[in-house]
């Protein structure tokens, strides 16, 4: 048996479109590109951290045994190092500005 394929960081960040999705759980590089449509809770969440280490939340979801083996299908290679880049944090809104009224400021 061959050694498994290893893949940058770099290169699974390249994968982050409908049709070619890649991620990283547990250092393991899964394509899960034709999963998105039968994910159970939407494909949303797949593309949230397409490209990326996925593994915080796909534990913190508690998947099934089941889901486990079924993520093996979609397995091909490991990542170098054993972790992907995290996924982009959205950034946080600029606060709304205090409006004035009656000369005083009100702070909610």
């Amino acid at each position: 048996m061959s050694a498994p394929k290893t893949f940058t960081t770099a290169e699974v960040a390249k994968h982050t479109q409908r049709g070619d999705v890649w991620t990283v759980i547990h250092g393991k590089v899964y394509d899960i590109s034709k999963f998105l449509d039968d994910h159970p809770g939407g494909e949303e969440v797949l593309l949230e951290t397409a490209g990326a280490d996925s593994t915080e939340g796909f534990e913190d979801v508690g998947h099934s045994e089941d889901a486990r083996e079924l993520l093996q299908k979609y397995y091909i290679g490991e990542v170098e190092g054993g972790k992907a880049a995290a996924p982009a944090k959205p950034t946080a809104a600029a606060p709304a500005p205090a409006q004035e009224q009656g000369g005083s400021c009100l702070i909610q």
